[in-house]
């Protein structure tokens, strides 16, 4: 049976601008109707992005089998080179012609005060990229235009394959109707606590109750590792300590990446979200969403380590 993963959701750059001051100091409240302000950003740095770019590098790492899904723009040579050469299969990326890739311009300041610009770009075509016919094990819909996600999702569904729905940043674009429609739909939902709060407020149901109807909820934690609902139970999957805490843009996209490992292997779903503690773990010691590198027997030792597990 195949082992491939259908990775659907955004692919894009971060460019991350470091002001050497202070917002505050250049910004006057009295004069916020007419602003026009000026930084100067020595520091800067562009990272490889997105939802399903980031997943599919972390499956890769484990030796997985990713197949993203997205839609890129005429700039993304470097990005498909990248994962081609990492031996990534980039036949669902399509470029959109006369289009940027989706790209998030972010300056911080002294204080960690962010200024963020998001340009969607190729993105808002995603629901035009047909993923039906993948024949994938196992699937996600990641953040990405809300029409793409709901097609991406109905395809899966039409065609019998399980997904996780995985809200994330498209948490804005998703009422409590539009959030009920899609858990039809999918087989699992991951969200982060803030979100899982906002979900039961949309919805007004709880997370006990949503689980019913899926194979799984899992709840990420931060340091304090992931929660999980399935089966009429729930677990507290305990964290793995990390080695340094960096950074922590792409943390929840590793944690999917190991969690999507652990289900297409066939692993219990308890299990699988140890797994993604691992991959959380790991990421959070690496500036940038794509920059840590660890061997697979890296991975596995660490997962032997904390939880007893094989990762072979």
């Amino acid at each position: 049976m195949t082992k491939t993963v259908l990775i659907c959701g955004s692919m894009a750059f971060d460019t991350i601008a470091i002001f050497n001051g202070r917002f505050k100091d250049h910004i006057l409240p009295d004069s916020i109707h007419a602003l026009s302000v000026s930084f100067l950003v020595p520091s800067m740095r562009k990272e490889f992005g997105g939802c399903a770019g980031n997943v599919a590098y972390n499956l890769k790492l484990l030796g997985g089998t990713p197949l993203p899904a997205a839609t890129i723009g005429e700039d993304a040579g470097d990005y498909l080179e990248r994962f081609r050469n990492l031996g990534i299969d980039t036949r669902l990326l399509k470029v959109q012609p006369g289009t940027f890739t989706a790209q998030c311009f972010i300056t911080n300041d002294l204080d960690d005060n962010q200024i963020t610009a998001f340009h969607p770009g190729a993105m808002e075509f995603s629901a035009q990229n047909d993923v039906s016919g993948s024949t994938a094990r196992w699937a996600i819909v990641a953040p990405d235009a809300k029409e793409g996600m709901f097609a991406h999702a109905e395809r899966l569904h039409a065609e019998g394959t399980p997904f996780i729905f995985d809200l994330g940043q498209a948490m804005p674009l998703f009422d409590g109707a539009d959030l009920e429609r899609m858990l039809t739909l999918t087989q699992a939902l991951t969200v982060n606590d803030y979100e899982a709060r906002v979900v039961e407020q949309r919805t007004g149901r709880s997370l006990t109750d949503i689980a019913k109807g899926l194979q799984a909820v899992v709840v990420t934690l931060g340091a304090d590792g992931s929660r999980l609902i399935t089966q009429g139970q729930e677990y507290h999957i305990p964290p793995v300590a990390a080695t340094e805490v960096v950074d922590p843009t792409g943390c929840g996209d590793a944690y999917r990446g190991g969690l999507l490992y652990g289900l297409v292997e066939g692993w219990s779903w308890q299990d699988s979200c140890k797994l993604a503690n691992v991959m959380g773990a790991i990421k959070i010691a690496s500036r940038g969403p794509q920059n840590h590198a660890p061997s697979r027997s890296e991975i596995a030792d660490k997962l032997l380590a904390q939880y007893g597990l094989s990762l072979s």
